[in-house]
């Protein structure tokens, strides 16, 4: 699994962070998704599914 995420369109929800905190983090100044696995280990990817479903802005894509 490859994650990629399009910042710009980020609206700082904060959900992917919740549901995987080890892929996922925000910024300090302003709560943007920062990325920080783009190749997670398998056992991640469940959760990686669920916040890119979850995403509100659709910021978060993954090749399988």
């Amino acid at each position: 699994m490859k994650v990629e995420v399009d910042v710009p369109k980020c609206v700082a929800s904060g959900q992917c962070v919740l549901i995987a905190p080890e892929v996922f983090d925000q910024r300090d100044e302003d709560g943007m998704v920062v990325l920080l696995d783009e190749t997670p280990a398998p056992e991640l990817h469940e959760g990686v599914r669920e916040s890119a479903m979850v995403c509100p802005a659709a910021a978060i894509r993954l090749a399988e």
